[in-house]
């Protein structure tokens, strides 16, 4: 089945193209640049898409992000520290996002024949994320039938919507996935900070999973402390 992946270069997303090319199932990479602070994930997206030989598609949609603002990922707002499960990571919302990036993929996907596209949203993601959910998931598969009805057919794959991360770093050590080369820090810094809460998720999920993190981390120690915090709330 041929596969288009929306791909932001995070740990999940490419490590589910590494499975998808394991599958003989991955045809396309596409990503988004939305004007978010941590662009520099980009760069690895696009370094998946060549390492693992298929196309990679860089949509522009910086006009478009500038509009949702009120996000501590398009907006002049500090990203907070802390467990990716706590309030305060709601002002990580980009409103709208993953159904704009869908809709655009799943046009890409048409246009070029794939039978399917894929989406690495997961469970740990339901916390704060409405358009991760099943709910959102299944009705968007659903309009995009209807809005591809005697065209194309084209499925939506999202094979992580109600597994963990740390299953998902189980998952792509499996299929050999780089994990080094991967970006999630939602602060873009040099190095990941270690403090936000996609820092903190990834460095548990690794723990959990029983898989050796590769990543240097400004604040390599911080992760226990904000586990720690969260369980106590």
């Amino acid at each position: 089945m041929k596969t288009t992946l929306v791909c932001s270069g995070g740990l999940d997303s490419v490590s589910l193209a590494h499975v998808l090319h394991a599958e003989g199932a991955l045809s396309r990479i596409v990503s988004f640049d939305y004007g978010q602070r941590h662009r520099k994930e980009l760069d690895f997206a696009r370094a998946c898409a060549a390492r693992l030989g298929v196309p990679f598609h860089l949509m522009d949609m910086r006009g478009i992000g500038a509009g949702l603002t009120g996000s501590a990922l398009t907006s002049d707002i500090d990203v907070p520290d802390g467990h990716y499960a706590e309030e305060t990571m709601r002002i990580t919302v980009v409103p709208n996002r993953n159904a704009i990036m869908l809709t655009i993929a799943f046009g890409v996907a048409a246009a070029n024949g794939d039978d399917a596209v894929a989406a690495a949203v997961h469970g740990g993601d339901h916390f704060i994320y409405p358009d991760c959910r099943p709910g959102f998931t299944d009705a968007f598969a659903t309009m995009q039938a209807a809005a591809l009805e005697g065209y194309a057919s084209v499925a939506l794959h999202v094979p992580f919507v109600r597994q963990t991360k740390a299953d998902i770093v189980r998952a792509g050590a499996r299929a050999g996935t780089p994990f080094a080369q991967t970006w999630s820090c939602y602060k873009g810094g040099e190095i990941h900070c270690g403090r936000c809460g996609t820092c903190v998720e990834r460095r548990e999920a690794f723990a959990l999973a029983g898989v050796d993190d590769p990543t240097p981390y400004a604040d390599p120690d911080f992760w226990r402390h904000a586990i720690a915090a969260h369980g106590a709330a």
